[in-house]
């Protein structure tokens, strides 16, 4: 089933930076789909459009009302006065448009994913005072809150340890086998991602030069 279909998408800034040129993609349901390119191949410009944040573009996006979503850290306040539990919970306001209270189902939820993630214990932390990973753990856990279907991240391991870095593929890769989520990830560490993806899509100046099995891609060869 795809969940995620893209259907000849092409997209211009005002400034022709980052361009997406005739983009086809489907991103199957359970499966973990990682974009991988260099800086300004259109990766973070194609997330934005699935996201609904690029207008303007043309061609087709059919997708699940709601996405999970972890930007990138640079777009983070990292040292947001919050704690884990605020944070976490802040992922289901598109839920309780109508109410300034969080429901019961969404609190029960929320606790479920925090014991998942292995934060439950120290929800009362301030958000600030985690380490990187623990930052990605929690933003993680607050993309499901918004839906157990998919979720979508742009570069989620930049910046880590590496040690880090692998513990947080891991847990992706444990939240698709476990329960069945969607993962579609923006990557520079291809390597890594290579290693846990069950598909890559390699964009260059805005088109897709490879899309296919880990097993078929060459990095930094021809495709």
């Amino acid at each position: 089933m795809n969940l995620i279909q893209i259907k000849d998408l092409s997209f211009d800034y005002p400034t022709k930076k980052e361009t997406l040129k005739h983009i086809n993609i489907d991103v199957n349901q359970g499966t973990f789909t990682c974009i991988v390119g260099e800086n300004g191949s259109g990766k973070s410009t194609l997330v934005k459009c699935i996201l609904g944040l690029n207008k303007g573009y043309t061609g087709e996006i059919i997708k699940p009302e709601r996405v999970g979503y972890l930007p990138q850290k640079s777009d983070i306040q990292s040292n947001f006065p919050a704690s884990i539990e605020e944070v976490v919970m802040s992922g289901t306001i598109g839920n309780n448009i109508n109410s300034i209270f969080y429901k019961k189902e969404d609190k029960e939820n929320a606790k479920k994913i925090m014991q998942e993630l292995e934060i439950y214990n120290i929800r009362k932390k301030c958000f600030a005072d985690l380490s990187g990973g623990q930052q990605q753990r929690v933003l993680i856990a607050r993309a499901l809150c918004a839906t157990k279907k998919i979720i979508i991240l742009d570069e989620p391991t930049n910046g880590l340890d590496p040690t880090i870095a692998i513990q947080i593929y891991k847990l992706l890769d444990t939240l698709k086998k476990n329960d069945n989520i969607t993962i579609l990830m923006v990557s520079h560490d291809v390597e890594r991602a290579l290693k846990y993806a069950d598909n890559v899509i390699e964009l260059v100046n805005g088109e897709i030069s490879f899309s296919g099995k880990p097993s078929d891609y060459k990095i930094g060869g021809d495709n």
